[in-house]
């Protein structure tokens, strides 16, 4: 392929940051995310939480390539943009039908089917952008080889999960994530991928994770059941807020700045490598804790509008969510930091598991006092955070990332 006609696409500088077009994307992308929020929140039980988490690692999974189009090219000029609006539409169609993934119809094109092929339509785009964008560079080219495989590959138990439904689905929908996720992990063993900005790769990280923080906030407070007496809603929505205020103070206060630093010092042949480990492994759970604990606050405020609320407290599914999720991100962050920074002290490892200790005695408390227990544990961490960040300044900046 020598190009389109003749056109080929412009590169990303090396000083590239993010444009308001890949905002745009990255906001129905996000839509998509909190869709699942709809889903996991209309029967809470393991199974919805675990097929929940499913659909996050495939959504995640298949917007993370677009960040590494947009580094190597402009994805707001010309065919690029075109087909990105593609993917676009196809990210929105999967968000529209991602609360009845598990439903099967009548129709042709019932729910779990069109959001396989919807996936499978953003998937492909990614391919073809990238494959034109490596007509005049050989080592992408080497790259995509092996990359392109298990890509396609995947598509194929996705499908077919579709359209056999039921316990089928849930498992060849998570061989197709296997696929997507061990091949490119080989894949870029043998072959890395080129960072060419790391100001552009670590903004466009930050900016979804952003970005899911207020729209999971917005999720959680605009369900339909919002008719709980005045005072305990806004109690409620205040708690959540703050919950919120917490999770990204934890991430945005000192660690995005530090992370991006220790990333841009690693020398150049290995900065792709370290900056994918980093943030496509510890980023991207980040993003699926975030939607967890939305998913908590959300059924939080649910049973407290219930006229009978639960008998037993909280309930495990919601705890499960609210703590589970808190849990999650302390721990991605943990990573995230371990692979950036290099510096993860025991204090913050026991911190990162309490709320796996809290949740038997958040679910067995009253809704509103399970999220109150929350809030003040999370401020008490990012208040401890503090005195972690003034420890990293004693010891100086954070060293290169070396074999």
């Amino acid at each position: 392929m020598r190009g389109i006609f003749g056109i080929r696409p412009v590169s990303a500088a090396e000083t590239h940051r993010t444009t308001m077009f890949e905002i745009f994307f990255d906001l129905v992308f996000v839509f998509a995310l909190t869709r699942v929020i709809t889903f996991m929140a209309g029967s809470p039980s393991a199974l919805t939480l675990a097929q929940g988490l499913l659909l996050l690692l495939l959504l995640l999974y298949s917007w993370s390539p677009y960040i590494w189009v947009g580094n190597l090219v402009r994805p707001d000029v010309g065919l690029v943009r075109a087909a990105t609006l593609v993917a676009m539409a196809a990210i929105f169609v999967a968000a529209l039908v991602l609360p009845d993934a598990w439903q099967q119809g009548s129709e042709l094109f019932d729910a779990p089917l069109t959001l396989a092929l919807a996936y499978v339509v953003g998937r492909a785009v990614q391919l073809v952008i990238l494959f034109w964008a490596s007509t005049t560079n050989p080592a992408l080219r080497s790259t995509l080889r092996f990359f392109t495989v298990p890509v396609i590959l995947g598509w194929v138990p996705l499908i077919i999960g579709a359209l056999l439904g039921g316990a089928a689905q849930t498992a060849l929908w998570t061989v197709a994530f296997l696929l997507n996720v061990g091949g490119a992990r080989i894949a870029a063993t043998f072959r890395p991928w080129q960072l060419r900005s790391v100001d552009h790769f670590t903004e466009r990280f930050g900016l979804v994770l952003i970005i899911a923080l207020g729209e999971s906030l917005i999720s959680a407070g605009a369900g339909s059941r919002a008719m709980a007496p005045v005072g305990v809603a806004v109690l409620a929505a205040l708690l959540g807020l703050t919950c919120t205020v917490c999770l990204w103070w934890l991430y945005f206060d000192r660690l995005a700045p530090a992370a991006k630093e220790a990333v841009s010092n690693v020398p150049g042949d290995r900065r792709a490598d370290v900056a994918g480990d980093a943030y496509g492994l510890g980023h991207s759970t980040l993003i699926i804790g975030v939607i967890y604990v939305a998913l908590g606050i959300e059924e939080v405020i649910a049973q407290l509008t219930e006229e009978s609320p639960h008998p037993d407290g909280l309930g495990w599914e919601a705890a499960a969510a609210l703590y589970g999720g808190a849990a999650l991100y302390l721990l991605s962050r943990l990573v995230f930091r371990r692979l950036t920074i290099r510096a993860v002290y025991p204090t913050q490892v026991i911190a990162a598991l309490l709320p796996l200790a809290l949740l038997p005695i958040g679910r067995s408390l009253p809704p509103l006092a399970a999220l109150a227990l929350l809030t003040v544990f999370l401020i008490g961490v990012t208040w401890s955070e503090r005195r972690v960040d003034r420890r990293d300044e004693r010891t100086g900046p954070a060293q290169p990332l070396l074999p």
